[in-house]
């Protein structure tokens, strides 16, 4: 039996904490995982790290050992007496009881920036039910950051870091590709949780792109396409354009595909996101 168990269980009795189902707690106690967390995020005493969702702070503990500063946002009040307990002697710590979806993220960053941090990277153990809005949020709001590593749902980690036009291509993907580059670190099994979660885990690394992957003056308008494009999966990117009113009709929307040289029968998954860049600057153009 693994300490980091024993040291979980019985924080979870002294302060009397069952695992919030609603919340998507699962507390990890797999030391092997966390040390690959830590060592792939590259943390440096001249980073800050902001980690979403500490919990119990297993994670937290390894990241307060290497990097300059954390700051833990969580939203479970009853996590935050046991994280000020845990964690009373440490100096480079911060803790703020918060929705991250709510949280002004640009400014805590660039006040971290301010006081002389190299880099900000966000490590967490992200709760399933709400992997993509938080992933989202972090990257469409172009925040200073140096990397993004989380554990997510095996299924969703797959996709997220898909190069587009694979099998595992999902409208997501796209975003996820536009703004950094994904890698797979380590399969989880479900046994390092307390309590087990029902699917299978994947810590994934987010590299922050520099500049973007496609020249395109409206991404707004192509993350529009791209999402109408996937709403109707089974269908051709055609019919799927058409019916979504990207397309005025069939006759125009083959004109548009023939011209960007693309079969009329091509499905959304199949199509590179320069593919998606051309048909965005077309409609552009024609509108």
């Amino acid at each position: 039996m693994s300490s980091l168990w024993e040291e979980t269980s019985f924080i979870m009795k002294k302060y009397h904490i069952k695992a919030n189902k609603s919340l998507g707690q699962n507390f990890l106690i797999d030391e092997n995982v966390i040390n690959k967390i830590v060592e792939c995020s590259n943390i440096g005493k001249e980073d800050c790290v902001i980690e979403i969702g500490p919990g119990l702070g297993t994670l937290t503990k390894e990241l307060l050992e290497n990097a300059g500063e954390v700051v833990c946002v969580e939203l479970d009040k009853k996590m935050i007496p046991i994280l000020k307990d845990r964690f009373l002697l440490y100096k480079n710590l911060e803790i703020i009881n918060d929705d991250i979806l709510k949280l002004d993220l640009k400014k805590l960053i660039n006040d971290k920036k301010d006081k002389g941090f190299k880099q900000v990277k966000i490590v967490a153990n992200l709760p399933y039910y709400i992997t993509t809005p938080i992933i989202m949020k972090l990257l469409e709001e172009k925040l200073d950051l140096e990397s993004i590593t989380v554990m997510v749902q095996k299924e969703v980690a797959d996709r997220l870091i898909a190069i587009p036009g694979g099998k595992e291509t999902g409208a997501i993907t796209y975003s996820v590709y536009y703004y950094a580059e994904g890698e797979k670190i380590l399969e989880v099994p479900k046994d390092s949780f307390i309590p087990e979660p029902e699917v299978i885990s994947q810590v994934i690394k987010l590299n922050i792109r520099k500049e973007p992957p496609v020249n395109v003056e409206r991404p707004d308008v192509m993350f529009r396409i791209i999402k109408c494009a996937f709403m109707q999966r089974r269908k051709t990117l055609l019919n799927a354009l058409v019916n979504t009113r990207v397309f005025l009709n069939k006759e125009e929307g083959i004109k548009i595909l023939k011209k960007l040289n693309l079969n009329e029968n091509v499905r959304a998954e199949e199509l590179s996101i320069q593919d998606f860049a051309n048909i965005t600057r077309y409609i552009t153009i024609c509108s």
